[in-house]
């Protein structure tokens, strides 16, 4: 520990720690536009000026290392000097629009510029002016508010993995550019949007929608991917006007993903407000009580083994809870199933189906090894912390498959399931590199456990990774990247049929088994439809709504509250920001008024009963499944096949995205770009 002391206070702070760290460990504020905790650092903007003893000049503190002894001193006169002095100088070429600026109440500067601003400037002479660039759909420039701070090039380079923000030019001159004029090819571009201080860089899709203090803002948790990334939602009205990052370090840390910012003008779009029944091809208007009747009539006279049930990628627990409770007790079945396509499932345990390592050891992980999956894609968040991992460690990746650019260096393998053989035999080199490592991270990809050979690639591997010591309780190798929000909370409630980690309710459907097929929320089953009387819940008129013959129109994740269990089993609660349009209702209240159109009697009597009974089975699903020892799996046969990575298109992935028409604009830079013959 390093003693030092602040503005005559004594205080002892970890040694490696700068001048400005030091003093926010005291409790001192330091003014910066450059400085960022997760950014290297660069001392451009010398706002952070503080006085040192024996120091002839005011020092950078984000750049001086704290050393013993010191004397920092950061409220005196030649201080506060020295900072109006920067200040006049980064005001100096600044455009006066304050008042038109999509940055005004949420600026560094603005503050700044209260505390060393003058009210008068010495700059006589005409003011720089640079011409806005093209950085896509999602960022909208302003160059000449820009003050070289950098952070948005630093961002680039060392989080996003992208080298296509860079300054040309020198002193005055000097400009921020993506150099080709053209969209930013990060899936974490808008970041820079947060990241910068003065307005530069700001949102395109948000520009002259609001201001910050007439939006409400309501903490929540994401659903575009299974990360579980910590939001903040702000909305006018009812409308949801942008999405920001919450701080949570173990997860996303302060970052999210372009989808999960922006798709949220598709909660506008295509929304369901009323009952819908189908007569003659065609959708009507109907009231609850109308569509209720019919479903109860179609219930009654319909044997119980020919009615299924199969929820979606974005609903919440409390309604999954729900949807089970009705078709366990009030129909008496158990044709419940939670996967759209034929993923191979082993709920066992439940590391089977979770990502044991979790988002933030992945930092601390010595080799990786990427099963059938892209990460870049499947989940950006985490893709992020893989480059973290290689950044800081240099850590050796390896790949079944070759997926492409994933922003950091890899070796990738052919894709043949022959080589999982091999390593499973211990007659591979990655087989070597698994058991040298003392923190091996395998991740497996859905389109692994959507091949063939899905429950030989999985079996195998996690019985290799038990036999040389890799799942324990300090440290477990076995990881599964979920695409959906809601896949972890499903398999813990029990929402799955299967014997061999088949997929029967589907198989059944697919071979048009079933009379009745009740929908909830799913939007990418590949079905074609025959006799089937099909019930659809759900927020958006998408694939799902297409095929139904009744309409139960529900709440988007933005309009309840609702539990989620992201990819590493962690359960969050996203809460309420606005409410369903018309007469759309809640999820779990559509389910317990039609149980209790059924039986004259609701499943549950209040909100608070049904969340009450949810976590009391969750937490004796884990209490149990800790006692449960993990059983070998037999009959596992190799078969020769070539894994193939499928990914959805990553900007139509739900039913939301694919109602964004920001969504649809990058989509469609995207395709453009890759037109022109400039993506490498």
């Amino acid at each position: 520990m390093l003693k030092l002391k602040v503005n005559e206070i004594d205080i002892e702070v970890e040694e490696g720690l700068t001048v400005l760290q030091a003093c926010e460990k005291a409790g001192v504020e330091i003014p910066r536009f450059c400085y960022h905790e997760k950014l290297s650092i660069a001392g451009n903007c010398r706002m952070c000026l503080v006085e040192l003893e024996k120091s002839p000049k005011p020092v950078a503190s984000c750049a001086m290392p704290a050393a013993e002894g010191m004397n920092i001193k950061t409220n005196t006169e030649f201080v506060e000097k020295a900072r109006k002095g920067v200040m006049e100088f980064l005001l100096a070429n600044h455009p006066l629009d304050c008042p038109v600026c999509d940055q005004g109440g949420e600026c560094d500067l603005q503050d700044q510029s209260m505390f060393y601003g003058v009210d008068k400037s010495r700059y006589k002479e005409n003011k720089r002016g640079v011409s806005e660039k093209n950085m896509g759909p999602l960022i909208k420039t302003q160059m000449t508010r820009c003050i070289h701070c950098t952070r948005c090039v630093r961002f680039a380079t060392e989080i996003a993995g992208v080298t296509e923000i860079g300054a040309i030019g020198r002193g005055e001159d000097m400009e921020i550019t993506t150099y080709l004029e053209q969209s930013m090819q990060s899936e974490l571009s808008a970041n820079v949007v947060d990241l910068c201080p003065v307005g530069a860089l700001t949102s395109k899709p948000y520009v002259f929608e609001a201001r910050p203090w007439e939006l409400k803002k309501t903490e929540s948790i994401d659903v575009m991917d299974a990360i579980g990334s910590n939001i903040r939602v702000d909305t006018y009205g009812w409308e949801v006007k942008r999405i920001l990052p919450r701080i949570n370090e173990d997860i996303n840390e302060e970052w999210i993903s372009d989808k999960t910012r922006y798709a949220c003008d598709g909660l506008l779009n295509q929304r369901l407000d009323t009952p819908y029944i189908k007569y003659n091809s065609k959708f009507e208007k109907a009231s609850w009580k109308e569509v209720f009747n019919i479903i109860k009539s179609k219930l009654k006279n319909t044997d119980k083994e020919k009615v299924c049930g199969i929820s979606g990628d974005l609903v919440n627990m409390e309604t999954l809870f729900i949807f089970k409770e009705f078709f366990n007790k009030t129909l008496g079945s158990d044709n419940i199933e939670s996967r759209s396509d034929h993923t191979y499932l082993n709920p066992n345990k439940r590391e089977n189906y979770l990502f044991n390592s979790s988002i933030n050891g992945i930092e601390e992980a010595d080799f990786i090894f990427l099963i059938g999956t892209n990460p870049r894609y499947e989940a950006t968040i985490l893709n992020a912390r893989i480059r973290k991992s290689y950044v800081q460690s240099k850590t050796k990746i390896i790949s079944l498959n070759d997926v492409g650019d994933l922003t950091y260096p890899y070796e990738s393998l052919d894709g043949n399931i022959e080589n999982i053989k091999k390593i499973t035999e211990d007659n591979h080199e990655v087989s070597s590199l698994i058991k040298e490592a003392k923190k091996p991270l395998i991740i497996f990809g859905q389109s692994s456990l959507r091949s063939k050979s899905a429950k030989y690639i999985f079996e195998s591997v996690k019985s290799f990774l038990e036999k040389n010591n890799k799942i324990s309780e300090n440290w477990n190798s076995l990881n599964t990247i979920s695409e959906d929000a809601s896949t972890v909370g499903c398999f813990d409630l029990g929402l799955y049929k299967t014997v061999d980690g088949s997929n029967e309710v589907l198989q059944d459907l697919e071979n048009h088994m079933f009379e009745i097929v009740y929908l909830l929320g799913v939007d990418n089953l590949k079905f074609e439809k025959k006799n089937e009387f099909i019930i659809y819940q759900g927020s958006h008129g998408d694939k799902g709504a297409e095929i139904a013959d009744i309409i139960l129109p529900g709440a988007a994740y933005t309009e309840q509250n609702g539990y989620f269990t992201n990819l590493e089993g962690k359960m969050q609660k996203a809460y309420k920001a606005s409410y369903p349009p018309e007469e759309a209702k809640e999820d779990w209240l559509i389910i317990n008024e039609l149980a209790e159109a059924m039986n004259h009697r609701k499943l549950f009597n209040d909100k608070d009963e049904l969340d009450s009974s949810m976590l009391n089975q969750i937490n004796l699903f884990i209490k149990k499944n800790k006692s449960i020892k993990s059983s070998n799996v037999d009959n596992l046969e190799f078969k020769q096949e070539i894994l193939k990575v499928n990914n959805e298109d990553y900007y139509y992935s739900n039913a939301i995205a694919r109602a964004s028409k920001t969504m649809f604009e990058c989509k469609r830079a995207k395709t453009n770009l890759k037109l022109t013959g400039t993506e490498g």
